[in-house]
């Protein structure tokens, strides 16, 4: 006997802040399409969390793993709603996601205004060199080459989840 898949939709407060992963391309497509951010290949290592203010998506991050190393692709949230967290809960969801695939160490590349943001948020600086070396083969690694006009930011996830007494 065959049963029909039934979709599952999550319901959410409205006005309320949820992270949730998600492997929805065509939502993909849409929020990187209106951030203005290349659209990125399919990985076997990618990954994205989506923001949502009740039902509407609001911001998205992605992360690419490569065995011990995670780059985050993308972070954004609509400009309307910057400053209120949403960026930061992002970004957490996207560190979560590196870790629990194996990442020591997120890097992530941005212009001088999203770099101080990263800064301080616990990145430091890193050589452009040392990123394209770390992601060397991973498929946002070809983006990251040619003439560089951004800054590299890394930052070690090695410890996250451990209880310290």
């Amino acid at each position: 006997m065959r049963v029909a898949a039934k979709k599952i939709r999550r319901t959410r407060a409205p006005g309320a802040l949820a992270i949730e992963q998600t492997a929805d391309r065509e939502l993909i497509a849409r929020m990187l399409n209106e951030a203005a951010i290349a659209p990125a290949p399919d990985a076997p290592g990618a990954c994205f969390v989506v923001a949502y203010l009740g039902d509407e998506a609001v911001g998205l991050a992605g992360v690419e793993c490569k065995v011990d190393v995670a780059m985050m692709t993308a972070l954004w949230v609509r400009a309307p709603l910057r400053g209120r967290g949403i960026g930061t809960a992002l970004l957490a969801a996207a560190r979560l996601a590196a870790h629990t695939r194996g990442a020591r160490r997120l890097y992530a590349i941005a212009e001088e205004l999203a770099g101080g943001w990263l800064l301080r948020r616990g990145f430091s600086a890193a050589p452009a060199a040392t990123i394209i070396a770390a992601m060397a083969g991973a498929a946002r690694a070809g983006a990251m080459t040619g003439e560089i006009v951004w800054r590299g930011f890394a930052l070690d996830i090695s410890g996250d989840g451990i209880i310290e007494r």
